[in-house]
């Protein structure tokens, strides 16, 4: 009986310093990785500040998505091959979503010398999208794709050219921002599946 009341409390002073040892261990996680106990790992980016124009020629900056979980990705309104198919994909993706006060895409144009405000307007239109929850911007070509590059990362910043005019970008990436500002993920705009993922994970998001 002895022995056995012996083998029992070294059994629970064994599992008691495991489990402390387990709560060090993701206090440590937490402490260095952020958003490790909110389930997530760090995030891939964080978005810089921004000015851009809509398709009503208003300015829209970082400011005015802070506190929202919102879609970037990048198109052009003559583009008959990848955007079709991309923003098929995003707008069922902002049907799911359009009724969350939290939740915006941005659509930026990846050639504003060709995409004028009306242009964009026009483009807008065509998907039935609500420009107060989907926007669709333009502005200084550099700055537009520096904020592709950089903020969002879903273009390779090596692709950037010395000369801004003889660079062209044709990404079919899009990029998942939360309420704070950083990017928790890339997605494939021509992939359902992952097309599919960008909207269970902005269903997360949105709860946080």
């Amino acid at each position: 009986m002895q022995y056995l009341c012996t083998m029992s409390r070294k059994r629970m002073y064994y599992l008691g310093f495991f489990a402390l040892l387990a709560i060090g261990f993701y206090f440590v996680l937490s402490v260095i990785i952020p958003g490790y106990s909110k389930g997530g790992l760090a995030p891939v980016s964080y978005v810089r500040p921004f000015s851009f124009t809509n398709q009503d020629g208003k300015t829209i900056t970082e400011k005015d998505v802070q506190g929202k979980v919102y879609v970037a990705n990048y198109f052009f309104t003559t583009c008959k091959t990848v955007c079709p198919v991309m923003n098929n994909y995003m707008a069922g993706v902002y049907e799911n979503y359009k009724s969350e006060k939290d939740f915006m895409i941005l659509s930026h144009t990846s050639m504003p010398e060709v995409d004028s405000i009306p242009l964009l307007k026009k483009y807008a239109d065509s998907l039935k999208a609500n420009t107060n929850k989907w926007l669709f911007l333009t502005g200084k070509k550099g700055d537009l794709y520096t904020a592709a590059r950089v903020s969002y990362t879903i273009d390779d910043p090596n692709n950037n050219l010395v000369k801004p005019d003889d660079d062209f970008m044709h990404t079919q990436f899009c990029a998942l921002v939360d309420r704070n500002g950083n990017v928790r993920g890339v997605y494939d705009g021509l992939k359902k599946g992952e097309m599919d993922k960008l909207s269970e994970d902005i269903k997360k998001y949105l709860k946080d």
